[in-house]
């Protein structure tokens, strides 16, 4: 199967890769407050859904959380269509890590950038695969965004994880 708890730190291959469809939430209950993260995997018709939560926290950790867990999953490098209804993640991941390690992990007004852990997570497990980063409007008509944000709100609210 496609999906594993291990890590496999392997660089994208140039030949055919497996195909994946990851799409990404976090919730929190108040900002800081109890927060929860969710994913749903899909490759050749099989799926996977995903949840957990941490005691206090951040909206943005947990929607940089989903998307490294999500892609830390994935035994084997692939190219991964990932759909998340975050800004933050998909502009910070796509344009802003760029100048951030340029700087030292620093922003332009020269302080550390904000959840630096999750982002050198996410940063790791991207630099496995290929991937195409799609936004979605939250809370609108994308049913499996909808569906991540149900999870996770479940996971904030109950302080739960899924079983591996």
């Amino acid at each position: 199967m496609l999906f594993s708890n291990a890590n496999s730190k392997q660089r994208p291959p140039d030949g055919p890769l497996k195909k994946v469809q990851l799409i990404t939430d976090g919730s929190c209950i108040g900002n800081p407050g109890p927060g929860g993260w969710a994913c749903i995997l899909r490759c050749n018709g099989k799926e996977r859904e995903m949840y957990g939560s941490e005691p206090k926290t951040t909206n943005n950790r947990m929607e940089l959380k989903a998307a490294a867990e999500g892609l830390r999953v994935l035994k084997e490098p692939c190219e991964v269509e990932l759909i998340t209804d975050s800004n933050y993640v998909k502009d910070g991941i796509t344009e802003w890590i760029h100048r951030w390690k340029a700087n030292g992990w620093r922003t332009k007004g020269s302080k550390p950038v904000v959840n630096q852990d999750l982002w050198h997570e996410l940063d790791e497990e991207v630099s496995r695969h290929k991937i195409v980063w799609q936004w979605t409007k939250g809370h609108a008509s994308h049913a499996d965004n909808n569906r991540c944000d149900e999870l996770a709100q479940a996971a904030a609210r109950g302080q739960i994880r899924s079983s591996s």
